[in-house]
């Protein structure tokens, strides 16, 4: 198994297998800036009324997901059942989200020299005002080398890695970052699940502002 995750903004997720997820703005192989992450984790903006531009989000199925949301707080990566990771993945394939490249040390959930000016950079992003009582899914993805007990666990730690660098080092509130660990089965990539681009951490705003708390 590799040691790099890699992360890009996205214009088009698809939810393959339920979190290989559409739309966005794709960074990838460059130096990403704090604004760049912020622009791709804006909240959406409601639509006037009057306008049409396809099917209106139900306020029952918001509310829902507003509280399933709420019941992920401060749980432990490992904690979360198949079946609820499903769900946030369902859930996130509509939301703003952006993959950075962040490697780590091989074989570890350590995050390499190389990549902590990515990681910097979302701290800064994640720090901004205009995100403030968000809920954000931080999310692991690996490639298919290894078995997949292996790379689900090595995605849950690099995943509980970069909440716990946001938390210590940007004072980001734990109960507003859900961590998730994918492993391998939802590859970027459907058709090389080997292929390097398949090693992600995915962010992703819930948009879940403080006023569901």
């Amino acid at each position: 198994m590799t040691s790099f995750y890699r992360l890009s903004a996205l214009s088009a997720i698809t939810l393959s297998a339920a979190l290989s997820m559409t739309a966005g703005l794709a960074i990838a192989g460059e130096k990403v800036s704090a604004d760049q992450i912020l622009n791709a984790l804006q909240p959406k903006k409601p639509l006037t009324r009057g306008l049409s531009a396809g099917p209106q989000a139900d306020p029952a199925v918001e509310a829902k997901q507003i509280r399933f949301v709420d019941t992920l707080r401060n749980r432990k990566t490992r904690s979360l059942s198949l079946g609820e990771r499903e769900e946030i993945a369902e859930i996130a394939a509509t939301k703003p989200k952006i993959d950075l490249e962040i490697q780590f040390d091989y074989n570890s959930a350590d995050i390499s020299k190389s990549s902590m000016p990515a990681a910097q950079e979302l701290g800064k992003a994640l720090s901004n005002s205009t995100l403030k009582g968000s809920t954000f899914v931080v999310a692991g993805h690996t490639d298919a080398v290894g078995s997949e007990p292996y790379n689900q666990e090595l995605s849950e730690r690099r995943a509980d890695t970069i909440k716990r660098f946001l938390t210590e080092q940007y004072g980001i509130n734990g109960a507003d970052l859900v961590t998730v660990g994918y492993g391998e089965s939802k590859p970027k990539d459907t058709g090389t699940p080997t292929d390097p681009a398949n090693r992600r951490v995915q962010v992703v705003n819930m948009e879940t502002k403080t006023a569901s708390k």
